[in-house]
């Protein structure tokens, strides 16, 4: 973020009180004390005469103006003045009238940190109305994404991530400048021009050379960032002619695609090399060559998370390769056994099957879900295959969910998803990631298809499965908002467990001894850190699109100043937390990608105009890069 320029308050002194109301009497004595008069007048008895006389004849001519205002005010209230005598009471009146006009009073002027204290202070007031308190509560997001830009632009530009503290950009992800490409699309959503260009122009002219030159990365990570940005970015910059009416700055959108295809030709070995329909999970992308995880499996979430892109990249660009690979793997896992449509979070590319009985919808298994409605309606209007069966999965896996994992806290009643760690014969945990809150919006999205739940109902469109499925996602929302609320600083930790009949886990609640839900939720020590993460937000923004209550709009205002007070660091960027139970809490050095790429996006549409990235003719990947669906790109 650019620095305030230095401001003397002495001048700023100066400039109010050339603009503060003074009576005609104050200025005249003040100007007099002011002067060199005061010094040869005082010293002798005529000018003490004189004086007196001007005080005198001061003192009779505001008596006058004071009579002949109250005489004219008297008239105006018999309904005798008509328009003139209006104007001549505003304007001054009598033949004094212009000596007493008072000058137009203009807003004193404040400085640089006055201005950010009173901005600060209007958005915590919430004492705005209407549309105008939500578009200054979204211009306040955007302030915040630039300044997490300006921190990586000013320490880490080309680094895939922030380190804020140190100062100092990291290569986590592979060195494909990764944070680049999550935020680009963010500022192209957010109009924020300068972001645009300096993002656009470096991936312009650096990341077909690191694409060419680097080493190993991760198929599921670089495919949902750093593909995933660069086909959005196309079709936000104008490719298509989709979104021509946004006039981005940056790059041609045909910059995007060619870089999309490079790093996607690339990608591709990590489908044609497994002997299976499952990829291998890690690719060379200088020796275009793929190969398994040190233990030989891959996670169930990241082989079924690749299709929007690949299906997105084959029908821009004619190749169907991308598309055709890509869908195997769901083609493959719907023949597999599963448990009332839930499934194991480890699979093996050597044998095609899954590994280990572990059922989650947390980390590992949550994308696999996600994508089966979200390819579904992707797919569902192409004339490229039948996907009718990733619906009936979505179904029958959503099923499982409220049969085998939904459960309710105590003493309170929070309806949560826990876990089948060893299968559905094994004990239960009433553990819940924060990266299950990714299932709220993705049930009222399946529910609805991406219109308002009104809409829908109007026109008859719900059936008594997704009317449980809506009703689901909204109280799954209500307890991933409590996840912050119950904790001192109003962050949700990564992992938190949920007391139940008959069994408690150990460990502590969350700080806020206030919440309602205190004795509900325990967080254990090691699960006390906060990432950053964007999923009840997204969740939020999906549940208020589909249900238009606006309190999914507050919860997210009350969860975007927590990220504000805690997480900002003043010299650029934002930190992630140790330990969300405790003021004030100690940051970690790291800024995520997504923090840009996903958080600050869904925050952003929260808070604006529902026909920005509208749900029924757009899909968002689990990275947050929203790609259209293709029937609304044919329609127009």
């Amino acid at each position: 973020m650019s620095k305030i320029l230095p401001s003397s308050m002495k001048d700023v002194h100066y400039d109010n009180a050339k603009f503060r109301r003074r009576s005609c009497f104050k200025m005249i004595v003040q100007a007099f004390a002011n002067s060199s008069i005061k010094r040869e007048c005082v010293t002798c008895s005529t000018g003490k005469f004189l004086i007196l006389l001007m005080i005198g004849g001061l003192a009779f001519l505001m008596l006058m103006n004071t009579n002949s205002i109250d005489h004219v005010s008297d008239r105006i209230r018999k309904s005798i003045a008509g328009r003139e005598e209006h104007r001549l009471l505003l304007n001054g009146v009598g033949k004094f009238g212009k000596f007493w006009r008072k000058p137009p009073r203009l807003p004193p002027r404040l400085s640089p940190d006055e201005i950010l204290t009173s901005n600060s202070s209007t958005f915590n007031a919430g004492n705005l109305k209407g549309d105008s308190k939500w578009v200054i509560r979204q211009r306040s997001v955007k302030h915040a994404f630039i300044h997490a830009w300006s921190g990586y632009k000013q320490y880490a530009m080309g680094y895939d991530e922030l380190m804020p503290l140190s100062q100092r950009g990291v290569d986590g992800l592979g060195g494909l400048g990764a944070t680049v490409v999550d935020a680009l699309d963010t500022a192209m959503i957010m109009g924020a021009d300068e972001v645009i260009s300096e993002a656009g122009t470096w991936i312009e002219t650096h990341l077909s050379e690191r694409i060419d030159g680097k080493g190993q990365v991760n198929l599921f990570e670089t495919t949902i960032r750093v593909l995933g940005g660069l086909l959005s970015a196309y079709h936000l910059s104008g490719g298509e002619e989709g979104m021509g009416d946004m006039k981005v700055k940056g790059p041609k959108p045909h910059v995007y695609l060619e870089i999309a295809k490079n790093l996607a030709d690339r990608l591709m070995s990590a489908f044609t090399s497994s002997p299976t329909s499952v990829p291998y999970s890690d690719v060379i992308l200088r020796d275009r060559s793929a190969h398994p995880a040190p233990d030989g499996l891959s996670s169930t979430s990241e082989v079924s998370t690749l299709q929007l892109e690949f299906n997105y990249l084959s029908a821009i660009s004619g190749d169907l390769r991308y598309g055709t690979e890509a869908m195997k793997v769901l083609e493959h896992l719907k023949t597999l056994p599963k448990v009332e449509g839930l499934v194991p979070i480890y699979i093996s590319p050597h044998s095609g099957q899954f590994s280990g009985e572990n059922i989650r919808l947390g980390s590992r298994g949550d994308s696999y879900y996600e994508y089966l409605i979200k390819v579904w309606l992707q797919q569902r209007t192409s004339q490229d295959g039948d996907v009718r069966y990733l619906h009936e999965m979505y179904e029958e896996a959503m099923k499982g969910v409220r049969h085998l994992l939904v459960r309710k806290s105590i003493p309170k009643g929070l309806v949560f998803v826990g876990e089948l760690p060893y299968g559905p014969k094994g004990a239960f945990s009433s553990k819940m990631d924060h990266l299950v809150c990714f299932l709220p919006g993705t049930l009222a999205l399946g529910a609805t298809k991406g219109i308002s739940k009104k809409k829908a109902m109007e026109e008859n469109l719900l059936t008594f499965e997704d009317m449980e499925n809506l009703k689901l996602a909204e109280d799954l929302a209500k307890t991933c908002f409590e996840m912050y609320s119950v904790t001192t600083t109003g962050l949700a930790p990564e992992i938190a467990y949920f007391n139940v009949d008959g069994y408690s886990e150990g460990g502590h609640g969350g700080g806020n001894g206030s919440s309602e839900y205190a004795n509900d939720i325990i967080i254990k020590t090691l699960d006390r850190h906060n990432l950053l993460r964007p999923e009840t937000v997204e969740s939020l923004f999906v549940l208020y699109r589909i249900t238009e209550d606006s309190k999914y709009r507050e919860w997210g205002w009350q969860i975007f100043e927590a990220f504000e007070k805690h997480t900002r660091v003043d010299s650029g960027g934002y930190g992630s937390l140790d330990d969300v139970t405790v003021l004030p809490p100690r940051k970690r050095d790291k800024m995520e990608t997504f923090f840009l790429g996903e958080t600050l996006k869904y925050l952003y549409l929260l808070f604006g105009d529902e026909n920005v990235i509208p749900l029924d003719k757009f899909v968002f990947n689990t990275e947050a890069h929203p790609f259209p669906i293709r029937s609304a790109v044919k329609k127009q």
